[in-house]
């Protein structure tokens, strides 16, 4: 009989789940996608009986894989994307669908909130910002636009809370996740009387779950849930984490002298910090997994997405043989950095530069080569990066590691020009699966094989490689990125309609 613990990832467009034993060794993983619902402009949803299904299909899928017997499973906890509203009833049912975080339908109302006043006031107080995926603004929305539905919502969960729910029948919910939803006081970890009454949602306390910490028991895996899924019943479920928790932990963050950078869909650069951290304009500063410590995170749709973008409307793949990527990494493999200045704004999706900034080429002529567009589409998305955590830096000064995760690690060359942009070494990790990872170390110190997510990270998270910043082309990097900030800062009035 082995030691293992499972660790479920609920993103925005995939669900996965992870099968490790005590050491953080992989022994299966298994993933699905799961199906968005955009029935109207601003509206991102899913079917939450859907969305469970897949769930439980998945972990069928992960137990087969891994050729293990259920009992020898002595921990499970789920982590999930952090924000949208999962909202059930007082039978446990789903109040209409999931609405996802980057749902937009309460555009309208956060941008009176910011005109007002009340945005920087929220904000100074829960040290973090307020946007239109979060439940607040979209509680609000509901309350005037579906009152109905409204009154109907007996919890507010967010999504890895709900499934939870549905593992055990268990309703709770989880410090991390819940501090991100501007309900939360940063500085107790407890919900905000005082936020509530802002938005004018005092009458919501009452649908708060009570609060759980990441390793806290949660209760067990149902005798429903063990027929849905092959899970055995009773076994032991914890509170889990918000994404981005999961994704620094699954990462060995535990010092406050490390950088944490995920280049997948998002830009995603993050630190841990003995305080809370209030800035103008703020950084998301939640509750972190490990107590006494705070995310501090900065992030923009700027990231590897881009390049998909790029791959699926500029490459002739006709004449491509294999994989589009590996020919992407050589084509920037061959391309001398200092043989062309384009620019690439990594722009496409959102960004970090201004609420209408939009993506392009800057320097583009006749006589630029796929190779160097494409060299300059792994740049573009390295200097955003950096001007996330140049912005970092302006209050953690110290930090000394640099470590990369996400879809970019899977090219030795997009990480060294992260190496090269940044002048740091960055440190890349054995576990591809960062999200389960992190979920399955709550698990596991749950379960007491650890006493501490610090312990659990000695032995479980190993550095696979690092890569060096070459010295020979510093200067390059820098005088391209300057150029870069340079550009934004220049646009921004053609962005925001002055030059027209």
């Amino acid at each position: 009989m082995g030691t293992y613990v499972l660790g479920i990832d609920n993103g925005g467009t995939a669900i996965k789940a992870s099968l490790y034993d005590e050491y953080g060794h992989e022994v299966a993983t298994t993933g699905a996608k799961t199906t968005l619902i955009i029935e109207k402009p601003g509206f991102i949803e899913r079917d939450m009986h859907a969305l469970w299904k897949t769930n439980c299909d998945v972990i069928r899928s992960v137990l087969e894989k891994g050729k293990l017997a259920p009992s020898e499973i002595i921990g499970i906890a789920v982590t999930g994307h952090g924000n949208g509203l999962y909202a059930i009833d007082g039978k446990g049912e789903p109040v209409g669908k999931g609405i996802l975080s980057a749902d937009s339908r309460a555009n309208s109302i956060v941008q009176d909130w910011y005109a007002n006043g009340l945005a920087h006031e929220i904000s100074s107080i829960s040290c973090q910002d307020v946007w239109a995926g979060q439940p607040v603004a979209i509680l609000s929305w509901m309350r005037i636009n579906e009152p109905h539905t409204f009154e109907r919502i007996a919890w507010i969960l967010m999504c890895k809370d709900y499934i939870r729910y549905r593992l055990t029948g268990e309703i709770w919910a989880e410090r991390t996740d819940y501090s991100g939803t501007n309900f939360v006081d940063p500085h107790s970890g407890e919900y905000s009387d005082q936020l509530l009454a802002l938005f004018k949602l005092l009458d919501c306390r009452k649908k708060l779950p009570p609060i759980k910490n990441s390793i806290d028991y949660c209760g067990s895996v149902s005798k429903y849930c063990a027929q849905e899924t092959g899970l055995a019943e009773g076994t032991p479920v914890y509170a889990g984490m918000f994404d981005i928790d999961a994704n620094s932990i699954g990462m060995g963050i535990t010092k406050s002298d490390m950088f944490c950078i995920i280049a997948g869909t998002w830009s995603i650069n993050q630190c841990i910090s003995t305080v809370p951290v209030s800035t103008d304009p703020p950084y998301r500063c939640t509750n972190y997994c490990i107590p006494g410590y705070w995310l501090i995170t900065e992030s923009s749709p700027t990231s590897a997405s881009n390049l998909e973008w790029c791959i699926s409307h500029m490459l002739d793949k006709s004449h491509i043989e294999g994989s589009l990527y590996e020919h992407c990494d050589k084509l920037v493999r061959e391309t001398d950095p200092d043989s062309s200045n384009l620019l690439f704004l990594p722009f496409l999706y959102g960004s970090n530069v201004g609420p209408n900034a939009s993506g392009g080429f800057l320097g583009l002529t006749g006589w630029h080569t796929t190779a160097q567009v494409i060299a300059a589409v792994y740049e573009g998305v390295a200097f955003s990066h950096r001007m996330h955590i140049d912005r970092l830096k302006t209050h953690f000064h110290g930090n000394k590691q640099y470590r990369v995760s996400g879809g970019a690690v899977r090219s030795h060359v997009w990480v060294q020009i992260f190496a090269d942009v940044l002048q740091q070494p960055m440190e890349i990790l054995e576990n591809e699966e960062i999200g389960t990872l992190g979920a399955a170390m709550a698990a596991a110190v749950g379960a007491g094989l650890y006493r501490s997510f610090e312990e659990a990270a000695n032995k479980m998270v190993r550095i696979q490689s690092v890569i060096e910043p070459r010295s020979d082309i510093s200067n390059t990097f820098q005088r391209k990125y300057l150029s870069y900030c340079n550009a934004v800062n220049i646009l921004q009035d053609f962005w925001n309609g002055n030059c027209l």
